[in-house]
């Protein structure tokens, strides 16, 4: 064995050591959600409720908080340090997600089950960024968020109460797939896509998805047949992307 492992091999497992920490960051995420709801919305009784409501979300958002601070603090002085720089960055984050999640479940409980579910969804796109090319997690992000928009659509659309806002979000979710398509067709996304990135599937994406959510105006009905649509291109595109890295 070689006792100098040549940089090809290194660069070989950034790719891996990214995903896998984005992995962790959300297993460690959806263990705390856990915590929280095992022991403040599904407390035993109301009396350790209350301990919860009116102490500990207030602790752990006090925790965050000032764990938010120190870090963005170090890494606004670390300017020079690229590596201590991100991981102070990332203790930031982690910091804002404790504290933010407290204070949320402590106003409604019920967003609990939505955070439940944006971070496995923030892992998965993690992983993708990290494992494969720049176009295809690009356009896997696109067709998520609109499977998101879509699902929205759905439950509420309808709604006497926020029906029209939500409407009104798929419209400018629409402008805003233009502009994705228009800014990568114009070369102002280099940040993002290298110059020799294959841009037909963000096209793609960008088209599927505005046709999903012009379908989705007709009626909630649409929107169901729409999601399901874009889920089989999902799941089409992320075995191509796949099956070619292999």
């Amino acid at each position: 064995m070689a006792k100098n492992p040549s940089k090809k091999a290194v660069g070989k497992d950034e790719p891996m050591n990214g995903a896998m920490k984005f992995f962790l960051a959300g297993c460690v995420a959806e263990l705390y959600l856990l915590i929280l709801r095992r022991f403040y919305v599904n407390a035993g009784s109301d009396v350790a409720r209350f301990a919860w409501y009116d102490h500990y979300l207030w602790i752990l958002a006090g925790i965050g908080a000032g764990v938010m601070a120190v870090c963005a603090v170090g890494a606004l002085a670390l300017r020079k340090d690229p590596k201590r720089r991100t991981a102070l960055w990332a203790a930031a984050a982690a910091g804002l997600f404790v504290g933010a999640a407290a204070l949320l479940v402590r106003w409604n409980m019920a967003t609990l089950s939505f955070l439940s579910i944006v971070v496995p969804v923030i892992m998965m796109l993690g992983i993708l960024w990290a494992l494969y090319d720049r176009e295809c997690a690009l356009a896997l992000t696109v067709l998520g968020a609109s499977l998101f928009v879509l699902w929205g659509v759905r439950r509420y659309g309808s709604s006497m109460y926020v029906g029209t806002a939500v409407k009104v979000c798929v419209v400018l979710y629409l402008v805003l797939l233009a502009v994705i398509a228009w800014l990568a067709k114009a070369d102002k996304l280099s940040k993002i896509l290298p110059p020799k990135a294959d841009k037909l599937s963000v096209y793609v994406a960008c088209g599927l998805s505005g046709l999903a959510l012009l379908a989705s105006l007709l009626g909630t009905g649409a929107s169901y047949y729409a999601m399901w649509a874009l889920a089989a291109v999902v799941f089409a595109l992320a075995v191509y992307y796949t099956v070619k890295q292999l």
